[in-house]
């Protein structure tokens, strides 16, 4: 194997699956010192951000000469569980392929940014600072990249552009879909089911709240699409109530999932619920809902015209012989939250598939492919 198909090897055999989502997962301690040991030998300074105990990121720097742009490279160090995949952290190779939990999602990037970083840092001194950011959790609730921009915010530290190396299929994405996770609990009464003067039935009012949100998911899919992104979308997830057959429901609660588009905010969501909440109780005096937001994601979208945009996608083109297809996704990344920090970013990684599955493997040559256009665009865009 080459030096970097070592590197991904070594970075596969490494248990890094996220507690959150795998109970014996040990969490991205370890990983994080290998690769903090790797990129402190290729003379980055390295800190290590740690809010939550065992689930540390990693920030490293390499000083530039002066004058040129500030780059930040990030991947993310967390996988998910096994599942029922066959020797998880063997790395085997068959056919050009890597095999193993995290070959595609995502320590092909990971291992394309060090081996990239490690090249730069023993040629010719970049003019402005190269970042790198490994980061815990990106496949849970994204701590990791959030502690870092804090960290970064509160050193005053400077970021022209980032690239995220998630896989792409060697495609420059500039854009993703955002997301919101709502709960709606409609109230009733409590009453023995033989007694429908005294009962009021929350599940019956969830049953209108349903009939709204799916007229609400068509109205959304009758609006403009994005040219990258297409539609927003909404749908229920999760439902619960009652106590017993032969008793009225006090209560019913309602998990659903609202994916959102550039321009779409935490405001323009949560009033489309509150209006339809309005609107069902103007209908019926007896209709009590509520609705709380429980998490939100911005969605992502940097002008392809952007400086960081445009070299990346020239040292694509010069790598792979045709200029890579400019695109959106329909699912969410860290990226956002680089954006949504005032940060030009793109995504760009390597080929292959198997993302949370039980076979999962990477293209190796795309994975050379991407470590050899991080080099070049970070030449052209620190200078």
């Amino acid at each position: 194997m080459t030096r970097l198909h070592d590197l991904l090897a070594q970075l596969i055999m490494i248990d890094s699956r996220n507690p959150a989502l795998a109970s014996e997962g040990p969490g991205e301690a370890g990983i994080a010192a290998a690769v903090a040991t790797f990129l402190r030998d290729a003379g980055f300074e390295t800190t290590l951000v740690e809010p939550n105990p065992g689930r540390p990121s990693l920030i490293a720097r390499l000083r530039g000469a002066g004058g040129g742009r500030t780059l930040l490279l990030n991947a993310h160090l967390d996988t998910v569980g096994f599942g029922a995949m066959a020797d998880p952290l063997l790395a085997h190779v068959a056919d050009g392929r890597m095999y193993g939990r995290g070959a595609y999602d995502m320590k092909s990037g990971l291992a394309a940014m060090l081996e990239a970083v490690a090249v730069l840092a023993r040629g010719h001194p970049l003019r402005g600072d190269l970042l790198v950011t490994a980061v815990a959790d990106e496949e849970h609730a994204s701590l990791g990249t959030q502690a870092v921009l804090a960290q970064l915010q509160s050193t005053g530290t400077r970021v022209d552009g980032a690239i995220v190396t998630e896989p792409t299929e060697l495609q420059i994405c500039v854009a993703h879909k955002g997301f919101a996770w709502i709960t709606i609990t409609t109230h009733g009464r409590a009453a023995h089911g033989s007694r429908r003067d005294e009962g009021i039935d929350a599940i019956a009012h969830m049953g209108r709240m349903l009939v709204g949100l799916e007229q609400l998911d068509h109205a959304l899919q009758d609006r403009p699409a994005h040219p990258l992104l297409g539609h927003a979308s909404l749908h229920a997830s999760l439902i619960d109530g009652g106590a017993e057959l032969s008793t009225y429901p006090a209560r019913c609660r309602l998990q659903l999932e609202r994916r959102s588009l550039p321009g779409e905010t935490v405001g323009t969501i949560s009033a489309e619920i509150d209006d339809l909440l309005k609107t069902l109780s103007a209908a019926d005096p007896q209709y009590n809902a509520e609705a709380a937001l429980t998490l939100f994601r911005p969605p992502m979208a940097t002008d392809p015209s952007a400086p960081i945009v445009a070299m990346l996608e020239a040292a694509a083109s010069a790598r792979l012989g045709v200029a890579p297809p400019i695109i959106g996704a329909p699912f969410w990344m860290d990226a956002a939250l680089l954006t949504d920090a005032g940060i030009p970013t793109a995504v760009f990684g390597a080929r292959g598939d198997g993302a949370h599955a039980d076979v999962e493997w990477v293209d190796l040559d795309s994975v050379q492919s991407c470590t050899d256009v991080l080099i070049a665009t970070a030449r052209a865009f620190c200078g």
